[in-house]
C-alpha cells in the first residue's frame, strides 16, 4: 500500500456571469460576473477561510480571476494564473444559446446533442483537444503541490471534460454524466501518485446556489 500523502484539488466553477440567466454560451469571451456571481465568489471566499487551502491556480479570464479574489484575500495568497484552465472556445455559438444556434441549423444541434465531442459546434476548440490541455494543467498543478489543498477555479465545459478524462469516462459522455457544474460550488478531487480520484462534487458554499 502507497504511503504517498494525496494532493487535494478542489475545482471550482466561476460565479455566476451576465450571460447565465439566459444560458448563453462563454466560452473564450471576458464576460463579467454578476452582482449575484460577486456573492458567490464572496461566499466561496469564506469557505476558504474556514477550510484553508495552500495553493490558488485560475483561469486567466476575468470571470474566474474575480471568483479567486475573495480566497486570495482570505488567506493572504497570491493566485497562480494557468493559459490552459481556459473555457472552451465555442466557435459560431460564442454568446448564443443552443436554441438559437438550432433555428440556425437544427441538424448540427442534433448532432452536437449526440455526442459533443464527435460533433463540437463549428468552428470550436476540438473537445478532446480542451480535455488534453485541461488535464495536463492539472497534474502540473498537482505535481508542483504534492500532498497539498489547492484551489482551482475554471470553467463549466472545461472542467465536465477533465473530469471524464482523468475519471476514465468516455468524453462523449461529459454532458450526461456531469450535466452541470454549479457556480461557486466546489468539487474535491485527490490525486495520489499520478492518480485521480473523485470525492465530492458540487458541493455549494452557501451563497446563491
Amino acid at each position: 500500500m502507497s504511503t504517498t500523502t494525496a494532493t487535494t484539488l478542489l475545482l471550482a466553477r466561476h460565479g455566476q456571469t451576465v450571460w447565465h440567466a439566459e444560458n448563453r454560451y462563454a466560452g473564450i469571451s471576458d464576460v463579467a460576473l454578476t452582482d449575484t456571481g460577486v456573492a458567490q465568489a464572496e461566499a466561496l471566499g469564506r469557505w476558504a477561510a474556514a477550510h484553508p487551502v495552500d495553493a490558488i491556480w485560475t483561469s486567466p479570464l476575468s470571470r474566474a480571476v474575480r471568483t479567486a479574489a475573495p480566497t486570495a484575500r482570505a488567506l493572504h495568497l497570491t493566485p497562480h494564473t494557468e493559459p490552459a484552465l481556459t473555457e472552451c472556445d465555442f466557435g459560431v455559438v460564442e454568446g448564443r444559446t443552443l436554441a438559437e444556434f438550432e433555428a440556425e441549423n437544427p441538424g448540427a444541434a442534433e448532432a452536437f446533442r449526440s455526442d459533443p465531442v464527435a460533433h463540437p459546434f463549428p468552428e470550436a476548440e476540438d473537445p478532446t483537444a480542451a480535455a488534453a490541455r485541461g488535464a495536463a494543467a492539472l497534474h502540473r498543478i498537482a505535481t508542483a503541490h504534492p500532498g497539498r489543498r489547492v484551489l482551482v477555479v475554471a470553467h463549466n465545459t472545461l472542467l465536465r471534460l477533465v473530469l471524464c478524462r482523468l475519471l476514465s469516462i468516455p468524453l462523449s459522455e461529459y454532458r450526461r454524466v456531469f450535466p452541470r457544474l454549479r457556480n461557486a460550488a466546489v468539487s474535491e478531487v485527490r490525486v495520489r501518485e499520478g492518480a485521480f480520484a473523485l470525492m465530492s462534487l458540487n458541493v455549494p458554499c452557501g451563497e446563491g446556489e
